[in-house]
């Protein structure tokens, strides 16, 4: 294995999509390996490389890590990207958890049955706008700075730029009333990491289809019976 981490996840967005952002936002160069089949993960967790029985797994700095939000800690601490101090790293973990909540929504999506997608896509628009996106418009005209926390690029823009961006796919409108946060996205956008990472061919990955919800349903189908 070269020093770079691995990343163990299926070949789409999900729970990984967020630790594939904050290592691109730190140039880090990463490895990865998708799972397509319910072998592979059974063996996963016969070798007793998943502690709780779940991906994602990220293998860096000689651990096998789990638990989403303990990967992103982690490689927030280590790249520099979690604050100057415990207040700022309160600051990010709050705006983090509720970036969380609203992404949450965007992660169950695509597996909605046809019948509540129009309901739930109303839903995520709904909460979008009236609970999320308002508190980070504000937090932005309140401080005027570039950056939600400490005038620094950190964890939390990462996570709120991933966040406006899957929001737009489903509503392109959506920061109609948000001129911060539309200022936000152009200067966050704009980040030479970002820039990079939102290039085609980079390692972000493309909004979940069909074959994506299939192939997580396929894996996941034989250790739910």
């Amino acid at each position: 294995m070269s020093g770079k981490p691995r990343l163990t996840y299926f070949n789409g967005r999900g729970r990984m999509e967020p630790v594939r952002w904050l290592l691109a936002a730190a140039g880090v160069e990463f490895e990865e390996v998708f799972l397509e089949t319910s072998e592979q993960y059974e063996k996963l967790i016969k070798d007793g490389v998943l502690m709780f029985q779940q991906v994602p797994l990220v293998e860096i700095d000689g651990m096998k890590m789990v638990q989403t939000r303990a990967i992103l800690s982690y490689i927030a601490g280590k790249y520099n990207l979690y604050g100057k101090d415990w207040k700022e790293r309160a600051l990010i973990d709050m705006y983090v958890e509720g970036i969380t909540d609203l992404m949450q929504m965007i992660l169950m999506f695509p597996f909605s049955p046809p019948e509540e997608k129009g309901k739930n896509l109303d839903s995520i628009k709904d909460k979008a706008t009236t609970r999320y996106f308002p508190v980070f418009e504000k937090v932005l005209k309140q401080h005027g700075q570039d950056f939600l926390v400490g005038n620094k690029f950190s964890w939390a823009d990462i996570q709120l730029i991933e966040a406006i961006l899957a929001v737009e796919e489903k509503i392109p409108a959506v920061l109609s009333g948000f001129p911060q946060l539309q200022a936000f996205k152009i200067r966050v956008s704009n980040v030479p990491t970002i820039k990079k990472f939102l290039q085609p061919g980079s390692p972000r990955k493309p909004p979940p289809d069909q074959h994506y919800v299939e192939t997580v349903l396929k894996v996941f189908r034989r250790l739910m019976r």
